[in-house]
């Protein structure tokens, strides 16, 4: 028995999926394009990440007259760690933003 093909269907599902590719493309740009800064709770170091996890600058803000080598990593691990947290939520919150009003292909 042959099998009945839905054109207005087929049509609509390749208009969906150049719309997503278009989605995708710009939600990829944008995770480039987004940088989140963050600082260490002791305010020493300062971190800035992109939405896509790439650190882009570190820097040391107060004097480290007085602090061990233990307290200074301390700082950059807790900043490099709020900075990737940083950019998880920021990653998250550009994908529901580019693909949160979308619909799925089947209702349930």
């Amino acid at each position: 028995m042959a099998r009945e093909i839905d054109e207005s269907w087929v049509e609509e599902a390749i208009e969906r999926y150049r719309r997503i590719e278009g989605l995708r493309t710009e939600f990829e740009r944008a995770v480039d394009a987004v940088e989140v800064t963050v600082r260490s709770p002791d305010g020493l170091v300062e971190v800035a990440v992109t939405a896509a996890g790439t650190i882009t600058d570190v820097r040391i803000l107060g004097a480290l007259t007085g602090r061990t080598n233990v307290e200074l990593s301390r700082s950059v691990y807790a900043a490099v760690t709020a900075a990737a947290d940083a950019a998880r939520w920021a990653r998250e919150k550009l994908h529901v933003e580019t693909f949160g009003g979308y619909r799925p292909l089947a209702e349930e």
